[in-house]
């Protein structure tokens, strides 16, 4: 729990980073009082400004709680929502990496993982393994939803529209990621993307087979333009949906550690039972 000198981002970034990781960890447990701001800002050589900063990104992302006069706490409650790109971050300091993701277009996935990429290349992070995989919609049959907004019924405009925003998503992500065992950065690389016929009415992600964010999308009616028609639809809107954390814990009778389970069964019986690859 030190700061890198090589690392370029701000004192405060790399502070939060290491205080997310022993919290992810389990070094700091849930309910467990952090040390004091002048104590972290002695241990990691840098301003009580720097750590309040770094402790308010905790906040932000839910991870920690003040208490006025009490100081900072971890947040007991693992059922709560969160950010996803700190735990993605995370889950790449493993040595074996696992990510499994089920929704729509894996726009926010794409995202959560480039900054973990980039530290990849440049050799910051070392994990041996890496192996995504994402369940998405079958773009070629119609769908429940999204749906016209006055019919309610499939919109193949809108569903050519969704599923081409899906492949320029996926595409560079599966291609980043099998690049780095191409390149020789990391033993086994793969990235696969499979659809299903079901409209996801959620979306879901099982990091390192010890984490899972789960949050529903909700329904919003919007026009968008395509092709120079204006299509109204109830759409899914990914952007709106709020995640849960469900952390496995070491009682595999836990709310946490079940939830996990049954989560990576689930995602295991659509993966090889009814789910086709898609082709990028």
């Amino acid at each position: 729990m030190t700061l890198d000198p090589d690392d370029p981002r701000p004192p405060y970034l790399q502070v939060a980073s290491s205080l997310r990781a022993g919290i992810l960890t389990r070094h700091f447990t849930p309910g467990e009082k952090l040390p004091s701001g002048t104590a972290l800002a002695a241990h990691y050589g840098v301003a009580r400004m720097t750590v309040q900063q770094a402790v308010r990104l905790l906040r932000d992302e839910g991870l920690v709680v003040s208490r006025s006069g009490s100081g900072v706490f971890v947040r007991e409650r693992t059922e709560r929502p969160v950010g996803l790109r700190p735990h993605i971050e995370r889950a790449f300091e493993a040595e074996d990496v696992t990510l499994d993701f089920f929704g729509f277009s894996g726009e926010t996935l794409q995202g959560a993982m480039q900054e973990p990429l980039d530290k990849i290349r440049a050799g910051r992070l070392t994990p041996r393994s890496i192996r995504v995989r994402a369940l998405v919609p079958d773009g070629e049959k119609p769908w429940t939803l999204p749906c016209d907004a006055k019919t309610r019924e499939d919109d193949p405009a809108f569903r050519a529209r969704s599923h081409g925003i899906m492949r320029r998503h996926m595409e560079p992500l599966v291609h980043s990621v099998t690049e780095l065992a191409e390149l020789g950065l990391v033993e086994s690389a793969t990235a696969e993307v499979r659809s299903q016929p079901a409209s996801p009415l959620f979306k879901l992600y099982i990091i390192n087979g010890r984490e899972a964010f789960h949050g529903f999308y909700p329904v919003r009616e919007h026009a968008v333009k395509i092709n120079g028609s204006i299509h109204k639809v109830f759409d899914l809107m990914g952007k709106d949906t709020t995640l849960f954390q469900h952390e496995a814990s070491d009682d595999p009778e836990a709310v946490g550690s079940q939830f996990v389970s049954q989560a990576t069964t689930w995602f295991e019986s659509i993966w090889t039972n009814i789910s086709n690859q898609v082709t990028l």
